[in-house]
């Protein structure tokens, strides 16, 4: 009889450390998750910028023909430098 309240009595210690696992990794889980959504919506944030720099570049570009051609250039490579920035950043949410 002894041996049986032994064996419940491991198996209840089993059980308890079973769900003292399971809380930590329900902690985990709802932290992981509130930091994909706010690196989701990191990432919309970076979209629309980038969708914006690119329409502020095309008229630029449209409007660029008053401009000399060594302005055109520099204005290019600096919008280019803003656009492969933000473009870094992206990546860096999405890894």
């Amino acid at each position: 009889m002894k041996d049986v309240s032994q064996q419940i009595k491991k198996l209840q210690e089993k059980m308890q450390q079973v769900l003292k696992q399971q809380q930590l990794l329900q902690k985990e889980n709802l932290r992981l998750q509130k930091e994909l959504d706010k690196k989701q919506t990191e990432l919309g944030v970076q979209d629309k910028n980038v969708q914006e720099l690119k329409q502020q570049l095309q008229v630029m570009r449209l409007n660029a023909g008053g401009m000399g051609e060594k302005e055109k250039k520099e204005l290019e490579k600096q919008i280019n430098k803003y656009l492969k920035e933000i473009d870094r950043c992206i990546a860096m949410l999405g890894a």
